[in-house]
Formats: structure tokens, C-alpha cells, sequence
């Protein structure tokens, strides 16, 4: 299919803003599904090995910590240029926009450089603190080694992509993570049983479908659809823009890096409470919290480039309006989603793996850990707004505030206080409830009032 047939272009100031944002949610919720599937088709496939799926399967998520930190930093630049570019072009400041667009690729290809070398570097010291055994270890060291060489390649596809969706592009944007998910899937069951390099396999796999994600989201980038193109002249690392750009991407780098030290946090204590079949039955509740996540982080993101248009056009009637869609919709949603883990809880984790007596114990585990989703639809609304328009301070702030001041210290204490394992599954559904109406309720009193 030729890239021009895909770059239909969607106008923010026309027709109703939930039209503008189903447009774009869409296609970016299609690609976030088949995004995810670079993460999860590796968990599925090693959980269901014949031998050493159990312990497979916790050594692969032993290495979460470090995917989600290179997450993080593709965030920090990635998304936290979008607004800014959107806004840019809100205004007709388009020698802005393109300033913005190389300054972020220059910070994505410098920070992955240092990234793969310093983390293979302390790979071993790493993964033993992020809660490993010596069982574990030799599964997540194999995955890491392999998966960092495609670093690069991921935070080009990923962090890149956002500003093809921020130009009103969002097919080109779904087709970014479909061909790389594809080749995942196809190259994994090759890798995994038919060369019978399992963990290896799983990784080699998912940096060969990464580099194809990149390729392709360059070469749309550097072409002649869109209309702020990426341009070799234009890659500069400016001190003023890079702060700017800190500044809105540091809420998604502590909403990641926060995650990143939520799970060492709780692979650590689950390692020291229950041993590794608890460390791989939060891989398979934080697999099925990705799924779940989808549909509602599609729409926030389809949101947000269109909040933030309107916003630089300083028509606010629209961007209140985006506002109250994007939390009936996401409320609504995440009831629904609770609904479903709630009534069938065996089917979910069962998709990750067949162990018989880690499946008894995680059921359990999921009910508790999934307690309380619908508040997370208020978490996304409220942090969203804070960051499309540009408010960095309370984004910033309730980033820190779900994790690192409730769920991390949860995590340590509830199972001090005679829980055990299960006060770490508490963790999750007391922080979505406390940190979701904080966020909401802030954002309701203060920016969306101030739209008036």
C-alpha cells in the first residue's frame, strides 16, 4: 500500500471535536493494540514452552523495569514535543513546529545511544536488584542482551510516530505499529520453536520488527505528505526548546519512570514475600492491565493533539468539549473493563500461561489488583489536560503523586502489615482511587474553570 493512499489529513477546527477525536482514536487505539503486541506476543508464546514456561515467563518480566525506562525517555521527548509542535501549528508558526520536530529527534537518538550501553554495561547488578534469582537471571539476562540492541530503533518508531498523528495522519500513524507487530508475530513461533531459540528468539524477533517500524516512520516523515517534513538541517538540540520540551514530556517521564520503579518495587518485595511464581503472576496482571488500557489510552491520545490545536486557536469552547468526551468515554469504558476481568478471570490469565498452580494463586491476585479500574479513566482525563495545555506543574505533580507517593510505599507496607503477597495486588486499586479523583477534581477546579 503507498504511503500517499494512507495520508488522509484530519482538520482539528472543523466539524464536532468528538468526531476530530474518534478519528484520530481510532486508528491510534488499532495501532496501540498492535503496539502492544511487541510486548505481550513474547509473554504468551514463552508461557506456554513446555519446559521452564513458568520461570520464563517471570524472567522476561524481570526486565520490565528497563523497557519501561526507555519508554520513559522516549516520552520525556517524544510526547513532550507533541503538544508544543501542535500548538506551533495551531498558531501558522510552522518554521516553530519544524524546530521542535528535529530538536526531538536529535534528543531520541542521543538518549538511546546512552541508554543500550549503559544498561548493558550494569545488566547483571540491575536485574539481581529489580529482584532476580538465580534461576530467573538466566532468562532475563539472554532477553536484555539482545533486546537492547534495538534501543534505537524503538524510540525512533515510537517517539517519532506522535508527530505524524499531530498532523492529522492518523492511518499512516496506525501503520507505523502494525508492520512492525506483524513481523513480530510471524518471526516469534519461527525464532521461539522452530530455530528452538526460545527467550533468544523472542527478543531477536522483536528488534527486527522495531527497525521496520522505524524505517517506515522516517520515511514518511522525510517525505512529501506532510506538511512540517523532518529535514537533516533541522536537527538541532536548541537549549530553550529542549527545556520546553522537558518540561510537558517530564509528567509522561515520571508517569513511566514511576512505573519502572513501581515494578522494581514490587518484583523485589514479591521475590522476598512468595519467591518467583508471585514475580510471574504480576507479569501476567500487568500483561492484562496493558490490554485493558487500550481502548481508553487510544482516546487520550487521539485527544490530545486535538485539545491542544484548538487550544493555539484559542477556540476553548472545543477544547471543553474534548475535555468532557474524553472522560465519559473513559469512564465508561474502564466500568466495562472491570466488569469483564471480574467475571472471567481464568480466560485473561489464561492467554499468558497454562501453569496450573501459578494460575490457582494469580486468579485471585487479578480480582484484587484490577479493584477500582474505572477511577484510572479519571487519572488519564485529568493528567492529559494538565499536559495538552501545557500546564507542566500539576502534570508533573499527579504523575508522582498515583505512584511514587502512594503505590511504593503501599507496596512496602501493606505487606509489613500482615497482607503479605496480596497487600502488593492492594497497592494498585487504592492508588488508582486516591491519585484518578485528585487529578480529576484539580483539573475540574483550575484549568478547565480558567477556560471560561
Amino acid at each position: 500500500m503507498k504511503i500517499d493512499k494512507m495520508s488522509k489529513k484530519i482538520d482539528f477546527s472543523q466539524g464536532p471535536v468528538w468526531k476530530c477525536i474518534i478519528a484520530q482514536a481510532i486508528p491510534l487505539t488499532i495501532a496501540q493494540l498492535v503496539q502492544l503486541l511487541y510486548n505481550v506476543v513474547d509473554r504468551i508464546y514463552l508461557g506456554h514452552m513446555e519446559e521452564g514456561s513458568s520461570i520464563a515467563l517471570t524472567g522476561v518480566g524481570l526486565t520490565f523495569p528497563i523497557v519501561t525506562l526507555i519508554m520513559a525517555f522516549t516520552a520525556l521527548f517524544g510526547m513532550g514535543g507533541v503538544p508544543l509542535f501542535s500548538m506551533a501549528r495551531g498558531d501558522g508558526d510552522e518554521e516553530k513546529a519544524s524546530k521542535i520536530l528535529g530538536n526531538v529527534f536529535g534528543l531520541l537518538i542521543i538518549s538511546a545511544v546512552i541508554l543500550t550501553f549503559a544498561c548493558m554495561i550494569f545488566c547483571r547488578p540491575i536485574l539481581f536488584a529489580f529482584g532476580a534469582s538465580e534461576a530467573s537471571y538466566q532468562y532475563a539476562d539472554e532477553y536484555l542482551k539482545i533486546y537492547l540492541w534495538g534501543t534505537i530503533f524503538s524510540m525512533i518508531a515510537t517517539g517519532c510516530n506522535g508527530y505524524i498523528n499531530a498532523q492529522g495522519f492518523p492511518r499512516v500513524g496506525m501503520l507505523s505499529t502494525i508492520i512492525g507487530a506483524v513481523i513480530n508475530i510471524l518471526l516469534d513461533p519461527i525464532f521461539i520453536f522452530g530455530f528452538e531459540m526460545g527467550v533468544s528468539g523472542a527478543a531477536l524477533a522483536t528488534i527486527i520488527s522495531q527497525a521496520c517500524s522505524a524505517i517506515w516512520v522516517l520515511k514518511f516523515l522525510t517525505g512529501k505528505n506532510v506538511a512540517i517534513p523532518l529535514r537533516l538541517r533541522k536537527i538541532k538540540i536548541e537549549k530553550k526548546t529542549s527545556l520546553d520540551i522537558f518540561k510537558l514530556g517530564m509528567s509522561n517521564f515520571i508517569m513511566q519512570g514511576t512505573n519502572c520503579l513501581v515494578q522494581i518495587v514490587c518484583n523485589a518485595t514479591l521475590q522476598g514475600y512468595g519467591g518467583d511464581i508471585y514475580v510471574g503472576i504480576m507479569t501476567v496482571a500487568n500483561s492484562v492491565r496493558e490490554i485493558f488500557m487500550l481502548p481508553v489510552s487510544g482516546i487520550i491520545s487521539g485527544a490530545q493533539p486535538v485539545i491542544s490545536f484548538n487550544y493555539g486557536a484559542k477556540d476553548y469552547k472545543r477544547v471543553k468539549k474534548g475535555i468532557r468526551f474524553n472522560t465519559f468515554i473513559g469512564a465508561s469504558y474502564t466500568m466495562f473493563a472491570w466488569l469483564l476481568v471480574i467475571a472471567f478471570p481464568r480466560f485473561w490469565f489464561g492467554i499468558f500461561s497454562d501453569d496450573f498452580q501459578m494460575m490457582e494463586i494469580g486468579i485471585g491476585a487479578l480480582k484484587i489488583y484490577f479493584f477500582g479500574f474505572v477511577f484510572m479513566a479519571f487519572q488519564f482525563a485529568g493528567q492529559s489536560t494538565f499536559q495538552a495545555l501545557g500546564d507542566a506543574k500539576h502534570a508533573i505533580f499527579f504523575s508522582l503523586l498515583r505512584k511514587a507517593f502512594i503505590v511504593v510505599p503501599l507496596t512496602v507496607i501493606l505487606p509489613m502489615l500482615g497482607l503479605g503477597v496480596h497487600g502488593v495486588f492492594l497497592a494498585e486499586p487504592i492508588s488508582n482511587v486516591v491519585g484518578g479523583l485528585a487529578s480529576y477534581i484539580t483539573m475540574r477546579m483550575t484549568i478547565y474553570k480558567s477556560l471560561d
